[in-house]
């Protein structure tokens, strides 16, 4: 197969990269592009060294947000063209999608957040949407993904990337971290101006300045843009922001615990086995949802309850399906995109002759 996939943001890099190497392991060509968003190109240039730059930041506003979805989409159809990719592939990249279909090239999208708006594009053009069991089915319908275009998958889809970490300590070194007797807390800003979370949150400035107050706490924050990096600079002193993109899952999986204004990191580190708080603002997923109620991730959102900032007394993980969850991707892809299927699509579209 020929396989277009798109890297719309930073976590898109780790969590596709087992799908890139199943595929090229198999015989099958990629095609990758990626967004100029966030460390989205950084982390996936260390990858990859022919992923091709589309599109950059997302703007503010609703307008806005829409046009640049626009343009992107028009300079994806004009660089994915001559490729005549068999299927294309992305976790919820709406300009990719919307690309694909003025191509011609049939789409399959993951995505596991129910109230992100721009589902309605997505699960509407996709040929098939794979999301967790835990995603709801009424979301599905609302959002009008079809019955027949449904694939499930059991877990979360951190699991896909995560099950063979081995957490890497030159990450501490890097960061300037002591990991002996301080807490080492990790901060992750919320995702200021998403479609589904549009201003800053309190809470979690309020707990990074209690994090700060504490002279046994080694702060380090990941910022999501240059604004957040500029604004929480100022804060403190003792705040460490990496000036280059980290090894994420090293990080949570070494760190004492970790405190979290969005979903994917915050998914990581309980999968790790790291204390995790979520302070998310905006509606809760139902993946987190299921994490809090299995006890791996604690619920902060709240100001009745504090996070606890201690050492880690071990980091005992849950099992990690990585596996069946790649099937159940690979599987999805070949469905959709064999070569004879891809030919008879492409005869339909070409005009007779005689």
């Amino acid at each position: 197969m020929h396989v277009w996939i798109d890297l719309a943001n930073s976590p898109h890099v780790p969590l596709l990269a087992p799908v890139v190497e199943r595929l090229e392991a198999d015989g099958d060509s990629v095609l990758l592009t990626a967004r100029d968003n966030a460390q989205t190109v950084e982390l996936a240039q260390r990858r990859w060294r022919d992923v091709l730059v589309v599109g950059g930041r997302s703007p503010a506003g609703k307008a806005s947000k829409a046009a640049a979805i626009v343009r992107r989409t028009v300079d994806l159809a004009c660089a994915a063209r001559r490729r005549r990719a068999d299927v294309a592939f992305s976790h919820g990249s709406y300009a990719q999608i919307s690309a694909a279909w003025l191509l011609g090239v049939p789409a399959v999208t993951m995505m596991d957040y129910e109230h992100q708006p721009a589902n309605h594009l997505s699960f509407r053009l996709a040929r098939r949407v794979i999301v967790p069991d835990a995603f709801p089915a009424d979301a599905l319908d609302r959002f009008g993904a079809a019955l027949r275009k449904v694939v499930r998958y059991d877990g979360f889809k951190e699991e896909l990337y995560l099950a063979g970490c081995a957490p890497d300590e030159g990450v501490l070194a890097e960061l300037g971290l002591d990991p002996g007797r301080r807490v080492i807390a990790v901060f992750r800003p919320p995702p200021e101006g998403a479609l589904y979370h549009r201003s800053a949150n309190e809470r979690f400035d309020r707990l990074l300045e209690r994090a700060f107050a504490r002279d046994d706490v080694q702060v380090v924050l990941l910022p999501r843009t240059a604004e957040q990096k500029a604004r929480y600079a100022q804060m403190s002193e003792r705040i460490r922001i990496p000036e280059a993109a980290v090894d994420g899952s090293s990080l949570l999986a070494l760190a004492d615990l970790t405190i979290g204004g969005g979903g994917t990191m915050n998914r990581e580190s309980a999968l790790l086995g790291t204390p995790t708080f979520t302070v998310f603002a905006g509606e809760l997923a139902a993946v987190d949802a299921e994490l809090i109620r299995r006890g791996l991730l604690q619920d902060l959102r709240n100001d009745g309850r504090e996070p606890v900032f201690e050492k880690k007394a071990s980091a005992a993980r849950p099992p990690l399906r990585s596996d069946a969850i790649l099937e159940t991707v690979i599987r999805t892809l070949r469905e959709i995109g064999s070569p004879g299927r891809a030919l008879r699509r492409r005869s339909r579209r070409e005009p007779r002759s005689g």
